[in-house]
Protein backbone atom coordinates (compact mmCIF):
# COMPACT_ATOMS: atom_id res chain seq x y z
CA UNK A 1 0.00 0.00 0.00
CA UNK A 2 2.81 2.40 0.84
CA UNK A 3 4.56 1.79 -2.48
CA UNK A 4 1.30 2.10 -4.42
CA UNK A 5 0.36 5.31 -2.64
CA UNK A 6 3.82 6.80 -3.15
CA UNK A 7 3.79 5.93 -6.86
CA UNK A 8 0.32 7.45 -7.24
CA UNK A 9 1.37 10.64 -5.47
CA UNK A 10 4.48 10.94 -7.65
CA UNK A 11 2.48 10.51 -10.85
CA UNK A 12 -0.06 13.06 -9.63
CA UNK A 13 2.69 15.65 -9.27
CA UNK A 14 3.90 14.82 -12.80
CA UNK A 15 0.37 15.16 -14.22
CA UNK A 16 -0.16 18.52 -12.49
CA UNK A 17 3.10 19.90 -13.89
CA UNK A 18 2.45 18.39 -17.34
CA UNK A 19 -1.01 19.94 -17.37
CA UNK A 20 0.49 23.34 -16.64
CA UNK A 21 3.02 22.84 -19.43
CA UNK A 22 0.26 21.95 -21.90
CA UNK A 23 -1.76 25.02 -20.92
CA UNK A 24 1.21 27.39 -20.95
CA UNK A 25 2.39 26.15 -24.35
CA UNK A 26 -1.08 26.93 -25.80
CA UNK A 27 -1.76 23.24 -26.42
CA UNK A 28 -4.98 23.08 -24.40
CA UNK A 29 -6.96 22.86 -27.64
CA UNK A 30 -4.31 20.87 -29.49
CA UNK A 31 -7.01 18.22 -29.83
CA UNK A 32 -10.41 19.80 -30.59
CA UNK A 33 -12.35 16.67 -29.57
CA UNK A 34 -12.42 14.49 -26.46
CA UNK A 35 -11.40 11.80 -25.48
CA UNK A 36 -9.92 11.16 -28.96
CA UNK A 37 -7.74 13.55 -30.93
CA UNK A 38 -9.08 14.36 -34.38
CA UNK A 39 -11.05 11.13 -34.04
CA UNK A 40 -7.97 9.01 -33.31
CA UNK A 41 -6.52 7.46 -30.17
CA UNK A 42 -3.06 8.57 -31.33
CA UNK A 43 -2.55 11.78 -33.34
CA UNK A 44 -1.45 11.49 -36.96
CA UNK A 45 2.23 11.90 -37.66
CA UNK A 46 1.30 15.07 -39.52
CA UNK A 47 -0.38 16.70 -36.52
CA UNK A 48 1.48 19.56 -34.91
CA UNK A 49 3.25 19.29 -31.57
CA UNK A 50 0.27 20.71 -29.68
CA UNK A 51 -1.83 17.63 -30.42
CA UNK A 52 0.91 15.32 -29.16
CA UNK A 53 1.32 17.37 -25.99
CA UNK A 54 -2.42 17.29 -25.29
CA UNK A 55 -2.76 13.55 -25.88
CA UNK A 56 0.36 12.82 -23.86
CA UNK A 57 -1.21 14.64 -20.93
CA UNK A 58 -4.46 12.72 -21.38
CA UNK A 59 -2.66 9.37 -21.31
CA UNK A 60 -0.74 10.36 -18.18
CA UNK A 61 -4.01 11.41 -16.55
CA UNK A 62 -5.62 8.14 -17.60
CA UNK A 63 -2.79 6.14 -16.05
CA UNK A 64 -3.18 8.18 -12.88
CA UNK A 65 -6.90 7.43 -12.80
CA UNK A 66 -6.19 3.69 -12.98
CA UNK A 67 -3.69 3.93 -10.12
CA UNK A 68 -6.12 5.91 -7.96
CA UNK A 69 -8.96 3.44 -8.50
CA UNK A 70 -6.54 0.62 -7.72
CA UNK A 71 -5.53 2.44 -4.56
CA UNK A 72 -9.18 2.83 -3.54
CA UNK A 73 -9.86 -0.89 -4.04
CA UNK A 74 -6.74 -1.80 -2.06
CA UNK A 75 -7.76 0.61 0.69
CA UNK A 76 -11.09 -1.16 1.14
CA UNK A 77 -9.42 -4.58 1.17
CA UNK A 78 -6.88 -3.53 3.81
CA UNK A 79 -9.19 -1.10 5.67
CA UNK A 80 -6.62 1.68 5.44
CA UNK A 81 -8.53 4.98 5.23
CA UNK A 82 -10.95 3.61 2.61
CA UNK A 83 -13.32 6.59 2.69
CA UNK A 84 -10.53 9.06 1.95
CA UNK A 85 -9.31 6.88 -0.92
CA UNK A 86 -12.87 6.68 -2.25
CA UNK A 87 -13.26 10.46 -2.04
CA UNK A 88 -10.07 10.86 -4.08
CA UNK A 89 -11.38 8.42 -6.69
CA UNK A 90 -14.65 10.34 -6.91
CA UNK A 91 -12.72 13.59 -7.34
CA UNK A 92 -10.78 12.01 -10.21
CA UNK A 93 -14.05 11.29 -12.03
CA UNK A 94 -15.09 14.92 -11.62
CA UNK A 95 -11.62 16.04 -12.70
CA UNK A 96 -11.91 14.00 -15.90
CA UNK A 97 -15.25 15.69 -16.59
CA UNK A 98 -13.62 19.09 -16.12
CA UNK A 99 -10.87 18.02 -18.53
CA UNK A 100 -13.52 17.24 -21.14
CA UNK A 101 -15.30 20.54 -20.55
CA UNK A 102 -12.01 22.42 -20.85
CA UNK A 103 -11.87 21.26 -24.47
CA UNK A 104 -15.56 21.28 -25.39
CA UNK A 105 -16.16 24.70 -23.82
CA UNK A 106 -13.09 26.19 -25.55
CA UNK A 107 -10.96 27.04 -22.51
CA UNK A 108 -13.65 28.94 -20.63
CA UNK A 109 -11.65 30.52 -17.75
CA UNK A 110 -13.87 29.21 -14.94
CA UNK A 111 -13.53 25.62 -16.22
CA UNK A 112 -9.76 25.93 -16.73
CA UNK A 113 -9.29 27.21 -13.16
CA UNK A 114 -11.59 24.54 -11.73
CA UNK A 115 -9.53 21.91 -13.57
CA UNK A 116 -6.33 23.33 -12.08
CA UNK A 117 -7.81 23.40 -8.57
CA UNK A 118 -9.07 19.84 -8.99
CA UNK A 119 -5.57 18.63 -9.79
CA UNK A 120 -4.12 20.47 -6.81
CA UNK A 121 -6.85 19.07 -4.54
CA UNK A 122 -6.07 15.51 -5.65
CA UNK A 123 -2.37 16.16 -5.01
CA UNK A 124 -3.10 17.49 -1.51
CA UNK A 125 -5.45 14.63 -0.57
CA UNK A 126 -3.04 11.98 -1.85
CA UNK A 127 -0.25 13.57 0.19
CA UNK A 128 -2.42 13.31 3.29
CA UNK A 129 -3.34 9.70 2.43
CA UNK A 130 0.32 8.71 1.99
CA UNK A 131 1.20 10.25 5.33
CA UNK A 132 -1.65 8.36 7.01
CA UNK A 133 0.00 5.06 6.01
CA UNK A 134 3.16 5.88 7.95
CA UNK A 135 3.68 6.01 11.70
CA UNK A 136 2.56 9.35 13.09
CA UNK A 137 5.08 11.53 14.83
CA UNK A 138 4.25 13.44 18.01
CA UNK A 139 1.99 16.32 17.13
CA UNK A 140 2.77 19.99 17.55
CA UNK A 141 -0.54 21.56 18.49
CA UNK A 142 0.93 25.07 18.62
CA UNK A 143 1.45 24.84 14.84
CA UNK A 144 -2.16 24.12 13.95
CA UNK A 145 -3.25 27.70 13.34
CA UNK A 146 -0.10 28.84 11.48
CA UNK A 147 -0.14 25.67 9.36
CA UNK A 148 -3.83 25.99 8.50
CA UNK A 149 -3.60 29.70 7.70
CA UNK A 150 -0.58 29.11 5.48
CA UNK A 151 -2.41 26.37 3.58
CA UNK A 152 -5.53 28.51 3.12
CA UNK A 153 -3.54 31.53 1.94
CA UNK A 154 -1.60 29.39 -0.53
CA UNK A 155 -4.89 27.94 -1.80
CA UNK A 156 -6.19 31.44 -2.53
CA UNK A 157 -2.95 32.34 -4.32
CA UNK A 158 -3.11 29.19 -6.45
CA UNK A 159 -6.66 30.18 -7.39
CA UNK A 160 -5.50 33.70 -8.32
CA UNK A 161 -2.54 32.32 -10.26
CA UNK A 162 -4.83 29.99 -12.16
CA UNK A 163 -7.08 32.94 -13.00
CA UNK A 164 -4.05 34.86 -14.30
CA UNK A 165 -3.03 31.94 -16.49
CA UNK A 166 -6.55 31.15 -17.72
CA UNK A 167 -7.02 34.77 -18.81
CA UNK A 168 -3.52 35.15 -20.29
CA UNK A 169 -2.82 38.06 -17.93
CA UNK A 170 0.70 37.04 -16.86
CA UNK A 171 2.28 40.01 -18.66
CA UNK A 172 -0.48 42.55 -18.03
CA UNK A 173 2.01 44.28 -15.71
CA UNK A 174 5.32 44.00 -17.60
CA UNK A 175 7.40 46.09 -15.20
CA UNK A 176 8.76 45.56 -11.68
CA UNK A 177 8.18 46.39 -8.89
CA UNK A 178 5.45 48.74 -10.15
CA UNK A 179 2.63 47.90 -12.54
CA UNK A 180 2.51 50.05 -15.68
CA UNK A 181 4.68 52.53 -13.82
CA UNK A 182 2.26 52.94 -10.92
CA UNK A 183 1.66 51.41 -7.50
CA UNK A 184 -2.05 51.25 -8.27
CA UNK A 185 -2.65 51.39 -12.04
CA UNK A 186 -6.08 51.86 -13.69
CA UNK A 187 -8.00 48.61 -13.15
CA UNK A 188 -11.39 47.09 -13.96
CA UNK A 189 -12.21 44.63 -11.17
CA UNK A 190 -15.82 44.16 -12.29
CA UNK A 191 -14.89 42.48 -15.56
CA UNK A 192 -11.66 41.00 -14.19
CA UNK A 193 -13.37 38.66 -11.75
CA UNK A 194 -16.59 37.97 -13.61
CA UNK A 195 -16.57 34.18 -13.47
CA UNK A 196 -19.21 33.12 -16.00
CA UNK A 197 -17.84 34.45 -19.27
CA UNK A 198 -15.99 33.33 -22.37
CA UNK A 199 -12.22 33.52 -22.76
CA UNK A 200 -11.12 37.08 -23.53
CA UNK A 201 -14.67 38.43 -23.36
CA UNK A 202 -16.77 40.33 -20.87
CA UNK A 203 -20.10 38.95 -19.68
CA UNK A 204 -21.74 41.01 -22.42
CA UNK A 205 -19.53 39.47 -25.11
CA UNK A 206 -17.25 42.46 -25.68
CA UNK A 207 -13.46 42.16 -25.70
CA UNK A 208 -12.02 42.06 -22.20
CA UNK A 209 -10.38 45.46 -21.58
CA UNK A 210 -6.72 45.79 -20.70
CA UNK A 211 -7.69 47.30 -17.34
CA UNK A 212 -9.37 44.00 -16.43
CA UNK A 213 -6.24 42.00 -17.26
CA UNK A 214 -4.22 44.47 -15.21
CA UNK A 215 -6.55 43.96 -12.24
CA UNK A 216 -6.14 40.18 -12.48
CA UNK A 217 -2.34 40.36 -12.56
CA UNK A 218 -2.06 43.09 -9.93
CA UNK A 219 -4.24 41.16 -7.46
CA UNK A 220 -2.11 38.03 -7.83
CA UNK A 221 1.07 40.03 -7.43
CA UNK A 222 -0.08 41.92 -4.32
CA UNK A 223 -1.48 38.78 -2.67
CA UNK A 224 1.93 37.17 -3.16
CA UNK A 225 3.16 39.51 -0.43
CA UNK A 226 0.46 38.14 1.88
CA UNK A 227 1.60 34.60 1.05
CA UNK A 228 5.23 35.46 1.82
CA UNK A 229 4.23 36.92 5.19
CA UNK A 230 1.86 34.14 6.30
CA UNK A 231 3.75 31.12 4.93
CA UNK A 232 7.05 32.62 6.10
CA UNK A 233 5.59 32.97 9.60
CA UNK A 234 4.41 29.34 9.51
CA UNK A 235 7.83 28.17 8.32
CA UNK A 236 9.56 30.09 11.12
CA UNK A 237 7.20 28.58 13.71
CA UNK A 238 7.69 25.09 12.22
CA UNK A 239 11.46 25.22 12.64
CA UNK A 240 11.07 24.89 16.41
CA UNK A 241 9.41 21.47 16.15
CA UNK A 242 10.32 20.27 12.64
CA UNK A 243 13.50 22.09 11.66
CA UNK A 244 13.97 20.28 8.36
CA UNK A 245 10.37 20.72 7.25
CA UNK A 246 10.37 24.40 8.22
CA UNK A 247 13.55 24.95 6.20
CA UNK A 248 12.05 23.19 3.19
CA UNK A 249 8.92 25.36 3.33
CA UNK A 250 11.00 28.53 3.65
CA UNK A 251 13.22 27.48 0.74
CA UNK A 252 10.27 26.63 -1.50
CA UNK A 253 8.59 29.93 -0.60
CA UNK A 254 11.66 31.97 -1.57
CA UNK A 255 12.12 29.97 -4.76
CA UNK A 256 8.48 30.43 -5.73
CA UNK A 257 8.64 34.17 -5.14
CA UNK A 258 11.83 34.39 -7.21
CA UNK A 259 10.22 32.42 -10.04
CA UNK A 260 7.25 34.78 -10.03
CA UNK A 261 9.55 37.80 -10.33
CA UNK A 262 11.64 36.09 -13.03
CA UNK A 263 8.56 35.30 -15.11
CA UNK A 264 7.76 39.00 -15.34
CA UNK A 265 11.37 40.13 -15.74
CA UNK A 266 12.04 37.70 -18.59
CA UNK A 267 8.59 37.99 -20.27
CA UNK A 268 7.21 34.58 -19.30
CA UNK A 269 9.53 31.98 -20.85
CA UNK A 270 7.82 28.59 -20.95
CA UNK A 271 10.37 26.84 -18.72
CA UNK A 272 10.06 29.44 -15.96
CA UNK A 273 6.26 29.52 -16.20
CA UNK A 274 6.04 25.74 -15.86
CA UNK A 275 8.54 25.83 -12.98
CA UNK A 276 6.37 28.42 -11.22
CA UNK A 277 3.42 26.02 -11.37
CA UNK A 278 5.59 23.14 -10.16
CA UNK A 279 6.81 25.31 -7.30
CA UNK A 280 3.23 25.99 -6.21
CA UNK A 281 2.51 22.25 -6.24
CA UNK A 282 5.65 21.47 -4.22
CA UNK A 283 4.85 24.18 -1.67
CA UNK A 284 1.30 22.81 -1.40
CA UNK A 285 2.65 19.33 -0.62
CA UNK A 286 5.01 20.74 2.02
CA UNK A 287 2.20 22.64 3.73
CA UNK A 288 -0.06 19.58 3.72
CA UNK A 289 2.76 17.69 5.45
CA UNK A 290 3.02 20.47 8.03
CA UNK A 291 -0.72 20.39 8.64
CA UNK A 292 -0.68 16.61 8.98
CA UNK A 293 2.02 16.58 11.64
CA UNK A 294 0.54 19.54 13.49
CA UNK A 295 -2.60 17.42 14.00
CA UNK A 296 -0.95 14.08 14.76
Amino acid sequence: MKRLAAATLTLTFVVVVAGAYVRLSDAGLGCPDWPLCYGRAVPDAGQDARAWKEMGHRYLAGALGILIFGLALAAWRTRQSPWLATAIAALVVFQATLGKWTVTMLLKPAIVVAHLLGGMAILALLTWYCLSLYARKPGAGALRIPALLALLVLGVQILLGGWVSANYAALACPDLPLCLGKVVPPMDFGNAFQVLRELGRTEGGELLPQAALTAIHWTHRVFALVVVAVVGWAAFRAMKAFRGLGAVIAGLLLLQFALGVANVAFSLPLALAAAHNAGAAALLVALVVLNFFSRS
